[in-house]
């Protein structure tokens, strides 16, 4: 067992060799330091891309119609396709894998309140909107729409914090009307939350049904966004979009190798990628990490093995004495424990506070708050740091082990003749 007199024994060695007990431990130190600092760097650019993916579903796709660049069965080519109910019949009804659909027509319009006003996008969406844009009414906010704004075609309208700040200033403007063009009256049903939205200037969100009657002439519809469920591969995203290309194609009659007549974005698809690509970097980073570590660890070990020959003769004695093999081990193996844990913990201290201040910097200064951001966060959780310890105590030990057991080898004879 560990005890006063093996530590002051410990110490006492290491007092004796004290630069080079000092250089062993920057190796180990630099090694946990350098490990977690990529770690951190890994996670912050990890954070930093998953964010910009938080103002959407993970797994949302979103299609706009475009323009035919080929002909097909008949059909010239350079004709626009439009979206109408039959597009949304199709998604919403006729694909498994659909979870929530919201189709979109946007307006760019100058809302007012009393004397104040401003320029501001009115997007008609669905009530499933909420789900496929990580849209949030926080308490005390109002609500979203939902689908009797909908099927009642309400002039009711949801406003962002921007719009809130401008035109209301310190008022509550639950149930208060705005005015759009000098000519249509919305009331206020909801203040989101547009903390995860990267754009200047968040829109307005108005039922999709009124949005289509008042500036769309009653018809059709932009683009549609929706959500999908069981593609967790990107075979399966693959060949879902194919076959989804394929219906649409059928529907409006194109080819459907024209990419230019649907285009589509597939978020899920865009997840996976990064995901693996965030794989690759991470495995990468902790092999460059471990072999900084093992650089310091090789230190140790060749430290207690100079160690081991140059307190020959006293081992030699102590097993003279009756010292047992396991006493030697034990000794020698604590001394390479203590050595590698305090000069690693350390070296994970400093790493860990030195991410913590770049995390810091970064949040003060708004990172990101301008625009998308590939930096966030640059920081290691606590099970990373439990688990570097807990490594930092297995390497000393691993570290000490060939030298201990050379040195429960050594024949007391044989140690007495050493010089």
């Amino acid at each position: 067992m560990f005890d006063f007199d093996s530590l002051r024994e410990i110490l006492s060695t290491i007092s004796k060799n004290k630069l080079r007990t000092f250089l062993t431990g920057v190796a180990v130190a630099w090694g946990i330091f350098m490990l977690i600092i990529l770690l951190g760097a890994g996670n912050g650019l990890k954070n930093g891309v998953t964010a910009n993916f938080s103002h959407r579903a993970k797994n949302s796709v979103t299609l706009w119609p475009g323009w035919t660049s080929m002909p097909y069965n008949g059909m010239p080519s350079n004709r626009n396709i439009k979206f109408d109910y039959k597009d949304y019949d199709l998604i919403r009804n006729r694909i498994p894998e659909v979870e929530y659909v919201s189709v979109r027509v946007s307006q760019t319009a100058t809302v007012a309140y009393e004397k104040e006003y401003g320029s501001w996008s009115l997007n008609g969406v669905t009530e499933e909107a909420a789900y496929i844009n990580n849209i949030e009414v926080k308490d005390g906010e109002g609500r979203f729409l939902n689908r009797m704004d909908v099927q009642n075609r309400r002039k009711v309208v949801v406003i962002s914090p921007d719009m809130k700040k401008v035109l209301f200033k310190d008022q509550d403007p639950i149930g208060k009307y705005v005015i759009a063009d000098n000519t249509i009256a919305y009331q206020v049903i909801g203040v989101y939350d547009d903390s995860n939205n990267f754009s200047n200037n968040p829109p307005a969100y108005i039922p999709f049904t009124t949005a289509q009657m008042l500036y769309n002439k009653g018809w059709g519809f932009r683009n549609m966004d929706f959500t999908v469920k069981g593609l967790d591969t990107n075979e399966k995203n693959e060949k879902f979009i194919e076959r989804l290309r394929e219906q649409m194609a059928k529907l409006h009659n194109f080819d459907p190798k024209d990419r230019s007549a649907l285009y589509i974005r597939n978020t899920a698809q865009d997840m996976l990628e990064a995901e693996s690509i965030f794989f690759i970097i991470t495995v990468f980073i902790i092999v460059i990490g471990i072999a900084s570590l093992l650089a310091g660890i090789v230190g140790v070990g060749n430290i207690m093995l100079i160690t081991v020959k140059e307190r020959t003769r006293e081992i030699g004695i102590r097993k003279a004495l009756g010292a047992s093999p396991f006493s030697v081990l034990k000794l020698i193996i604590l001394e390479s424990i203590l050595i590698t844990s305090i000069a690693g913990y350390l070296g994970l201290v400093a790493g860990v506070v030195i991410t913590e201040a770049i995390s810091n910097m970064i949040a003060a200064s708004g990172g990101g708050s301008d625009g998308p951001s590939i930096f966030k966060d640059p920081t290691v959780d606590l099970p990373t740091v439990v688990i570097a310890t807990l490594a930092l105590i297995i390497a000393g030990t691993v570290a000490g082990l060939i030298p201990a057991l050379k040195a429960t080898r050594v024949s007391p004879i044989e140690a007495m003749r050493a010089e």
